[in-house]
C-alpha cells in the first residue's frame, strides 16, 4: 500500500524548530529565498506524511510525539522531532528516526506553493511529482516525448491536449525519481501509458516503461485543480491512501 499526503505553503510554520539541528545547518546554505520556501515545503509535507501515517497505520513510528499547537489553523507542530529527511548522495530524500533508516521509501515534489509527498511502507521503488497544467509546445513534445506520446497528445481535443502533455511529463518525472535518475536521464528513455475513466478528480491508472531495461513501472494519476498529480512504484500497487492530518 502507497499513501500521499498534500501540503501548501501557507500551512508551514514560519520557524524552523520542527527541523533537525543538520537540516537547519542544510537550510542556512541555500541562498535563495524561493528555494529555501520550496525546501522547507517538501520538508514539512514529508515530515507531515509520517506523522499521519504514525498515527493511521501504526508503525513502529507511532511512538515519536507530534501534537497540534493551534487547532484554529490545524498546523501541526513536531515537539522533540527526531525524524529527518535527508538526501542520498544520488539526490533521493530518505527518513531517518533518531539517527536510523527507517525501513520505507518516499518520494517528495513541489510546485505552485503545493508539496505532494508518496510514501510506501514496504520500501519499493517509488517516485512522485505534481506539476502546473499548461500547454507546451510541439518542439517541447519532440525534445522530450517519444512518437508514442505525442501521438497520445496529438489524439487529444484541443481543449485537453494541456492536461495529457503535462501527464505524460509529469509520469516521466515520477518514473525517473523512482529510478534515483531523475532529470540526469533522458525523459524519452521512459515511454507512459495511462487510463481515463473520465473522472480525472479519482486517480486513474498509469504505467511507465523503460525502454532499454525492459522494466514497467505502475502508478496513478489525478487532477487536482490545475494541477496533475503522479506517482509510480517498480511494483504493482492498490489505489493509494490519501493521509490525513
Amino acid at each position: 500500500m502507497v499513501y500521499w499526503l498534500t501540503q501548501n505553503l501557507a500551512e508551514v510554520p514560519p520557524d524552523d524548530d520542527w527541523l533537525t539541528s543538520n537540516e537547519r545547518a542544510y537550510l542556512a546554505k541555500r541562498r535563495f529565498p524561493k528555494r529555501r520556501a520550496e525546501w522547507r515545503l517538501g520538508r514539512w509535507t514529508a515530515k507531515c506524511a509520517l506523522a499521519a501515517y504514525s498515527r493511521q497505520a501504526k508503525p513502529d513510528l507511532r511512538a515519536v510525539p507530534f501534537e497540534r499547537s493551534n487547532p484554529r489553523d490545524a498546523q501541526i507542530r513536531l515537539h522533540r522531532m527526531e525524524i529527518e529527511i535527508r538526501a542520498a548522495t544520488d539526490g533521493a530524500p530518505e527518513a531517518f528516526l533518531n539517527d536510523k533508516p527507517l525501513m520505507m521509501t518516499l518520494s517528495i515534489s513541489h510546485r505552485n506553493e503545493i508539496g505532494f509527498c508518496v510514501i510506501n511502507p514496504s520500501g519499493f521503488a517509488v517516485g512522485c511529482d505534481v506539476e502546473m497544467i499548461e500547454p507546451r509546445s510541439d518542439h517541447f513534445a519532440a525534445d522530450y516525448f517519444v512518437p508514442e506520446e505525442r501521438h497520445l497528445v496529438m489524439r487529444a481535443s484541443a481543449q485537453d491536449r494541456p492536461w495529457v502533455s503535462t501527464l505524460i511529463w509529469s509520469a516521466k518525472e515520477s518514473a525517473l525519481k523512482a529510478l534515483r535518475q531523475g532529470l540526469r536521464f533522458d525523459t524519452r528513455s521512459v515511454v507512459v501509458d495511462f487510463e481515463n475513466t473520465g473522472n480525472a478528480e479519482d486517480w486513474n491508472s498509469l504505467s511507465v516503461r523503460q525502454i532499454e531495461a525492459s522494466r514497467t513501472f505502475h502508478g496513478w494519476w489525478r487532477m487536482a485543480g490545475k494541477l496533475i498529480q503522479t506517482m509510480v512504484a517498480e511494483l504493482a500497487m492498490a489505489r493509494p491512501l490519501a493521509l490525513r492530518i
